[in-house]
C-alpha cells in the first residue's frame, strides 16, 4: 500500500491546458473516487499517476518517491481500464498470469498466487474457460485479477464498469468496495457517474475544465457543496435551483412567495435558492419553509417514493412524494422544505453563500 500526492500537476497538449495546477493527497489505503463531466481531466490525471502521460508540470509522489520520470511498469502501481483488455485466445488462469510476465517467481508460485487471486474473487470455477465463455461481469473479474497478482502498491480504475449493463454495474460496485475492504489497497477510481462515486468513495474529487472544485466524503459534497455545479452534480435527481432577490433579510422567489433567509455575504442581491427533490414534499403546513405551488406536469413512480414535476410559470421544479401518494397530471400541488433543508448560491459566480 502507498500515499499517492500529487502537486501543482499540469497536463499540456501545445498551448492549450487541460489540467491547471491541481493538489491532491489520497492516503494510504483510501479508496478516491474522481467524478465529474467528460473532458474534465479526470482520466487525464490518472493517466499520469500511471504514467501513460508525461506530465507538463508538477510532481506526483507514490509512497513519498517522486516518480514523474519512472516507467509505469517501475511505479509498483496495477491499472484496470474500461476495455477489459483481456486476451480471448488463452484461458482465465493464464489472462491473471500475465500480471507476473515479468515476475521471478517460480511457476509454481505464480500458479499459487493465481488460485489465491481467483479465489478471492469467485473465479477459481472458471480458471480453464475462455473469455468468450464469460459474462461481461466475469471478464471484468478477470481484469481486476490480473493487476491484483501483481499485489501492486495501488489500483487505478479508469472507468472500468462504463461497459455493463445497469445490473451487472450495481454488482461490481459492491464486489470492487468490498474486494477494498479485504485487500485495503490504496485505489484510485475514475467515474462520470455520481452515483458510482457516492456509493464507493471513501472521498470524492470533484473535477471540471481540468481543475479540482471539491474534495470530500460523499455525505460532506451532498451536504455541503461549494458550489452550484457540485450541488447539481452530486444527487439524483438534480437539486432544484430558484432564482431569488434579496431584500431585508427576505429571498422573493421568482416561483412566488416570500421566505425568511440567514444573513449571507452575497456580491448581488441576485441569489439562487437550492433544495433537493427528496427535501421537497406535499405541503406540511405550519413548518417554516420554502413552499412552491404548480401544476402537475410529470410523475415518475419509483416505488419507495414518488418523484413530482410541477410547473410555475415557465420553471419546473422536482419533489418527492411517498411511494404510495401518487399525485395526478394536471393538479394543482403545493411542495414544502424546511428552512434548515435550504441552499444558499450567489447568481453570478455560483459560490456557496456562508452565514455572516
Amino acid at each position: 500500500m502507498a500515499t499517492i500526492e500529487i502537486d501543482r500537476l499540469v497536463k499540456r497538449y501545445g498551448q492549450t491546458a487541460v489540467v491547471h495546477g491541481i493538489d491532491l493527497a489520497i492516503q494510504d489505503g483510501e479508496f478516491v473516487v474522481l467524478v465529474g463531466p467528460s473532458g474534465c481531466g479526470k482520466s487525464t490525471t490518472l493517466r499520469m499517476i500511471a504514467g501513460l502521460e508525461e506530465i507538463s508540470g508538477g510532481e506526483i509522489r507514490i509512497d513519498g518517491r517522486v516518480v514523474n520520470d519512472l516507467q509505469p511498469k517501475d511505479r509498483n502501481i496495477a491499472m484496470v481500464f474500461q476495455n477489459y483488455a483481456i486476451y480471448p485466445h488463452v484461458t482465465v488462469a493464464d489472462n491473471i498470469a500475465f500480471g507476473l510476465y515479468r515476475s521471478k517467481l517460480s511457476k509454481s508460485e505464480k500458479r499459487t498466487r493465481v488460485e489465491q487471486v481467483a479465489q478471492t474473487l469467485g473465479l477459481s470455477h472458471l480458471l480453464e474457460r475462455r473469455p468468450s465463455a464469460l459474462s461481461g461481469g466475469q471478464r471484468q473479474r478477470v481484469a481486476i485479477g490480473r493487476a491484483m497478482v501483481r499485489d501492486p502498491a495501488a489500483f487505478l480504475f479508469d472507468e472500468p464498469l462504463s461497459n455493463l449493463d445497469a445490473q451487472l454495474r450495481t454488482q461490481m460496485r459492491i464486489e470492487i468496495k468490498r474486494l477494498h475492504h479485504r485487500l485495503g489497497t490504496t485505489s484510485v477510481f475514475v467515474t462520470h457517474d455520481q452515483v458510482e462515486a457516492m456509493t464507493m468513495a471513501d472521498r470524492i474529487v470533484v473535477m471540471r475544465d481540468g481543475r479540482i472544485l471539491q474534495v470530500g466524503s460523499p455525505l460532506e459534497l451532498y451536504e455541503k457543496p461549494v458550489d452550484v455545479f457540485t450541488a447539481r452534480f452530486i444527487g439524483s435527481p438534480t437539486m432544484n435551483l430558484l432564482p431569488a432577490s434579496l431584500k431585508d433579510g427576505h429571498a422573493n422567489l421568482s416561483v412566488g412567495g416570500s421566505i425568511k433567509v440567514p444573513p449571507v455575504s452575497a456580491t448581488s442581491p441576485e441569489i439562487l435558492v437550492g433544495v433537493r427533490p427528496q427535501d421537497l414534499t406535499p405541503a406540511t403546513f405550519g413548518v417554516p419553509g420554502l413552499a412552491v405551488s404548480g401544476t402537475v406536469v410529470v410523475v415518475e413512480t419509483l416505488g419507495s417514493e414518488t418523484l413530482v414535476h410541477i410547473e410555475k410559470g415557465n420553471q419546473t421544479v422536482i419533489g418527492s412524494a411517498p411511494g404510495r401518494q401518487i399525485p395526478k397530471i394536471g393538479e394543482q400541488l403545493t411542495l414544502h422544505a424546511p428552512t434548515e433543508r435550504l441552499y444558499y448560491f450567489d447568481k453570478a459566480t455560483e459560490k456557496a453563500l456562508a452565514a455572516q
